[in-house]
C-alpha cells in the first residue's frame, strides 16, 4: 500500500487488521521528506480499536474508515468512518443501547444535540470524537448529507470514496477482525 501523486491511496478497498493497520503507511509513514506524526496517528488507531471492538461485540463488522487519516497528511485532527447496520437495530434505539453498554463513557450516539464545541474547531462534535477522535457513522442505506460534484446526496459508502473537494477517487480502509 502507498499513496498515489495526489497523496491519496488508490481506489479499492484495503482490509486490514487493527495489527497491519499499525504497521502500515499510515501509522508509520511514507518515505517523503514530509513529517509524520507517527505517535498521534498510533493514538488513533488505539482509540479506534476501542469502539471497533464495542461494534463487533454486538455483531457488527463491516466497519470503514476514512478521512485525512487515510491521506497523506502528517498530521490527522481524527479518523472518520461508518459502518454498516440494519436500519430496525438503529431505529429502535437498541443497537444505541447495546453499544453505550460497553462503553463507559456512553459515547454512541448521532443525535445533533449531542454535539458540543471544541476549542479551535468551527465544527460541532459528537460525544465520540471529543472522547476517541473517532467519528463512525451507521450506515443502513440512507444518505449521509455529502453532496457528489452534481450536488446529489451520496450514501456513505460512494462519499468515503471520493474526495470532498475535487471527487477524485480514492481507496479507504475496511478494518476485520
Amino acid at each position: 500500500m502507498k499513496f498515489n501523486e495526489e497523496g491519496l491511496l488508490p481506489p479499492k478497498d484495503y482490509e486490514l487488521t487493527l495489527n497491519e493497520l499499525r504497521a502500515s503507511i499510515l501509522v508509520k509513514g511514507s518515505q517523503n521528506e514530509n513529517p509524520w506524526d507517527m505517535k498521534w496517528r498510533l493514538f488513533l488507531v488505539n482509540q479506534l480499536e476501542i469502539l471497533a471492538e464495542q461494534l463487533w461485540v454486538v455483531g457488527i463488522n463491516q466497519i470503514y474508515i476514512d478521512g485525512s487519516f487515510v491521506e497523506d497528511k502528517a498530521h490527522p485532527n481524527d479518523i472518520d468512518g461508518y459502518f454498516e447496520c440494519e436500519l430496525m437495530d438503529l431505529a429502535s434505539g437498541e443497537l444505541e443501547r447495546k453499544l453505550n453498554a460497553l462503553d463507559p463513557y456512553k459515547v454512541w450516539t448521532w443525535d445533533s444535540s449531542s454535539r458540543k464545541p471544541y476549542r479551535g474547531f468551527t465544527k460541532k462534535q459528537l460525544p465520540m470524537w471529543h472522547r476517541y477522535r473517532v467519528e463512525l457513522y451507521p450506515h443502513f442505506g440512507q444518505p449521509s448529507g455529502i453532496r457528489d460534484e452534481h450536488g446529489n446526496q451520496q450514501q456513505f459508502p460512494a462519499a468515503f470514496r471520493k474526495t470532498r473537494d475535487s471527487y477524485l477517487p480514492k481507496g479507504i480502509v475496511k478494518i476485520i477482525q
